[in-house]
């Protein structure tokens, strides 16, 4: 599971950083990418990793500014070129139906796979066997939502060595057991599959915000999350502009990390005013409140490592 900033810039692209667009390798967990928001000229940041479209099984947009879809119909026409076949869902507010079904129209853009769009409301927007994603409104200018992010916890390992043990040699009773089911053996021996199977692991927790003001549903959606991303669009001097431009400054997006008891922060969505060592600037700022934070910068990575089991 690995985060690959696509681009980290506010409103309009600078030269070191695009406008809005982070990917979610899944590929050890489902073989597969999740998007979130997609900027102009992302599919042009996509050229320089090692993402390959035809593997977005899923998009998430936050909300329906300019800087955060404007790359959406290129990149939709560009996955049939370059041969993806899959379906690909893509979920946001209401209003991103229309702005897709009327960009690929008015284009005479034909894709060849099953594109489904969902338009979304506060709560559970998609849940499998292995992932669950909730979504809650943030307060921002336009309707903006926040994403929750919850790997579901991994069935602890069959305890082989301790089946030996007891005298259960490897067969078809171990598929049983692994199950938890109770069975008997041959000696008549009844034994209990709970008893044979390791710890749990627990699953990870991400979370991924739109634009926002500093607010509570911020901090239920990154409460106890392994991996916090929170816009940081003005420093921390700048409280009023942000309030009023409906965003937050570094602090903020610490205060929410430290309130949720993240275990990590990234800063995202910086504007274009901070350019070189003012980026450092705003890092030491967040960290004032949040010591384990980071800043994201254009196509750099961020691994999204499993929680040790220490028994």
């Amino acid at each position: 599971m690995e985060f690959v900033f696509l681009g980290t810039g506010a409103g309009v692209p600078s030269k070191g950083r695009n406008v809005s667009s982070l990917v979610l390798q899944l590929l050890e967990e489902r073989g597969v990418s999740w998007m979130f928001d997609c900027g102009e000229a992302t599919q042009h940041q996509i050229l320089y990793t090692s993402i390959k479209p035809r593997r977005l099984e899923k998009i998430f947009i936050t909300h329906l500014h300019g800087d955060h879809i404007f790359g959406l119909p290129g990149l939709l026409g560009s996955r049939s070129f370059q041969g993806g076949v899959t379906s690909l869902t893509v979920y946001g507010p209401k209003g991103i139906r229309d702005f897709i079904e009327v960009s690929l129209s008015v284009s005479k853009t034909h894709i060849k796979y099953e594109l489904v769009i969902e338009e979304i409301e506060e709560g559970i927007v998609f849940e499998d066997d292995m992932f669950r994603v909730e979504a809650a409104r943030l307060v921002h200018g336009v309707e903006s939502f926040g994403y929750r992010i919850v790997e579901k916890d991994i069935a602890g390992p069959l305890l082989v060595e301790k089946l030996h043990k007891v005298g259960v040699k490897p067969g078809p009773i171990f598929k049983q057991l692994k199950a938890g089911e109770t069975v008997t053996l041959e000696d008549g021996r009844i034994i209990h599959g709970k008893e044979f199977i390791g710890s749990p692991q627990k699953g990870r927790i991400l979370a991924v915000l739109g634009d926002t003001r500093y607010c509570k549903a911020a901090v239920s959606l990154a409460e106890q999350a392994d991996v916090l991303v929170h816009e940081a669009t003005f420093a921390a001097e700048d409280e009023v502009q942000a309030y009023d431009y409906y965003h937050s400054t570094t602090h903020q997006a610490a205060k929410v990390a430290k309130q949720a008891e993240a275990k990590q922060l990234i800063l995202t969505h910086i504007s274009s005013r901070y350019q070189g060592a003012d980026s450092e600037a705003l890092l030491k700022e967040a960290r004032e409140i949040f010591p384990n934070t980071y800043i994201a910068e254009d196509l750099k990575r961020f691994s999204v490592s499993k929680e040790k089991d220490d028994s």
